[in-house]
Order: structure tokens, then C-alpha cells, then sequence
């Protein structure tokens, strides 16, 4: 007697959008990869102007506390966007809307079952097709260039904190650049860095740009993200229902049960790039059929 074919999310010999001996996912896409370099060399430039002008004041007490909180903030920041770039976001895989299969899956749980006519596969609820990731992205939020990915079910909270520690190094060093502004003008501007008078001021000015408009756009971001996190949907997911007048066929978890179901169930787990929360079936987005 032949076993019958596995669910979708226990297929895994799909190695499309994988490298590195299918460890990684990544997206060939070269927007998206110049968006990624682009956001590495802000972060390395905001590092060299807060290591090399900011902070040269003599050894202190604040200096250090400085030190060490800016740079750790850095290091979670890039940690955490490395994390939602190489995170499988919730592909389905692609060729598995055959016909034995969407039997069987209506077999065992019963309702109504949808294929991607795009990429050929099985279309859970609250998936959505990504036409740069060339895939279906369960509980799909939206496609960032930034990252180079999808915001999806497997890596929203790592976006999520992506956006939270770029927040907190764009105010973080704002604030110390204001106070460098302060300080050189009622100093010599040549004790205020290593660097001349006209590039320290074009350095500040730049980072004090960069602060601010990343400051601002990651806040926005993180608070659109958190709410919608917290109302069990996604921001771009509601654009997208409306558009295609689809409605609401899943049931909403209670609003702690979805911040659990995305950061983890232990709040010291909540801010860490390097753990990640165990998915469940239940309601976390996995059923595979829309129910009658």
C-alpha cells in the first residue's frame, strides 16, 4: 500500500530560491541585493562617524556606557536584518497543487483547496503569491527590497527587530551628533576630531540626515508592523484582500496569543535575532484549506 503524499510544509526538496547546499534562502534579485549593500554601507558609515568623531572624546564612565550600548545595537541591527534576508519567509512549495495531492489534503481536513496558478502549488490561507520571490508566502506581509525578501510568517519577527535596533542607532547616534554640534561651537573645531573642520561638519551633517530619516522611517514602520502583529493581520495583506475582494476566513487569535505566535512564548526571547518561535498549527497560519 503506496503512504500518501506529505503536506506541503513537510515537503522540502524544493531547493528553488536556496543556497549554500539548500541552508539559505536567497533571492536573485539585483535590486535587492544593491538595496542590502546600500543599507550595509549606512550602517558601516553611521559606525565609522560615531567610532571616530562621536566617541574620541578621553576615556570616561559615559564613553564607555556609549561604547558598548551603540555597539551592541549594531551588531543586534545587523544581526537581525541578515536573519530576515537568509529566513525561509513561509515558501509553499512550488508543483504541489497535483491532483492526488489536493485530494488527499481535502481527505483530511475537508473544505475547499486553492493552487497558485503562478506557481503551480497548493495556496493556503492568508498566503499570497510574491512575484520577485516567485512563490507563495504564507501569511505573506509584504516583499522587502531592503532585505532583499519577503515579510512573512517564518521571519516577521526578525524584521520586526530589524526595524527596532535601526531604529534605536539612528536616535542613538542623532542625539550624540547634536551634542558634537554643541560642543564644537563653543570649542575649536579642530579638537572636535581627528578630521578637518570642513569634513567633520559635512560627516555630521550627513549622519544627522541619515539619522533622522531612518529614524523616522524605521519608527513607522515598526509601529504599523506591532499593530498589525497585535490585530493577528498584515499590513499589506489588507490592501491586498480588499483589492482581489476576497474575505475573512480565518479566525483571529486573541491579541497576546499573536504577539506569542510571532516573538515566542518567553519575553527574554522577544528582542534576540538569534532564537526564533516553534510554529504550531493552531491558528499560526499552517492549515492548508479553506473551510466551508
Amino acid at each position: 500500500m503506496r503512504d500518501p503524499p506529505l503536506p506541503p510544509y513537510l515537503d522540502r526538496g524544493d531547493g528553488h530560491n536556496r543556497c549554500c547546499q539548500r541552508r539559505f534562502w536567497c533571492i536573485a534579485d539585483v535590486c535587492g541585493v544593491l538595496c542590502v549593500l546600500i543599507t550595509w554601507l549606512l550602517i558601516g558609515y553611521a559606525e565609522y562617524v560615531v567610532m571616530m568623531i562621536l566617541l574620541s572624546w578621553p576615556h570616561s564612565v559615559m564613553r564607555g556606557i556609549h561604547l558598548v550600548l551603540y555597539n551592541t545595537l549594531t551588531v543586534l541591527a545587523f544581526s537581525s536584518h541578515a536573519r530576515t534576508m537568509l529566513t525561509d519567509p513561509g515558501a509553499v512549495p512550488r508543483g504541489n497543487a497535483t491532483k492526488e495531492h489536493m485530494q488527499w489534503i481535502t481527505s483530511q481536513e475537508g473544505g475547499v483547496v486553492y493552487k497558485c496558478p503562478k506557481c503551480w502549488s497548493i495556496k493556503p490561507e492568508r498566503a499570497h503569491h510574491c512575484s520577485v520571490c516567485q512563490r507563495c508566502i504564507r501569511k505573506m506581509d509584504h516583499h522587502c527590497p531592503w532585505v532583499n525578501n519577503c515579510v512573512g510568517e517564518n521571519n516577521q519577527k526578525f524584521f520586526v527587530l530589524f526595524t527596532f535596533y535601526i531604529a534605536s542607532i539612528s536616535v542613538h547616534a542623532l542625539i550624540l551628533a547634536v551634542n558634537q554640534f554643541v560642543s564644537c561651537f563653543h570649542t575649536e573645531w579642530k579638537e572636535c576630531s581627528i578630521h578637518t573642520p570642513p569634513a567633520t561638519v559635512i560627516l555630521l551633517l550627513f549622519l544627522i540626515f541619515e539619522g533622522a530619516l531612518f529614524g523616522i522611517f524605521t519608527l513607522v514602520m515598526l509601529c504599523s508592523q506591532v499593530q498589525a502583529i497585535w490585530t493577528d493581520e498584515t499590513v499589506s495583506g489588507r490592501g491586498i484582500e480588499a483589492l482581489k475582494g476576497e474575505e475573512v476566513r480565518w479566525r483571529r487569535q486573541q491579541r497576546w496569543k499573536s504577539m506569542r505566535a510571532v516573538f515566542g512564548r518567553t519575553w527574554h526571547h522577544w528582542f534576540s535575532p538569534f532564537t526564533r518561535p516553534v510554529l504550531s498549527g493552531g491558528g499560526g497560519g499552517l492549515r492548508h484549506v479553506y473551510p466551508v
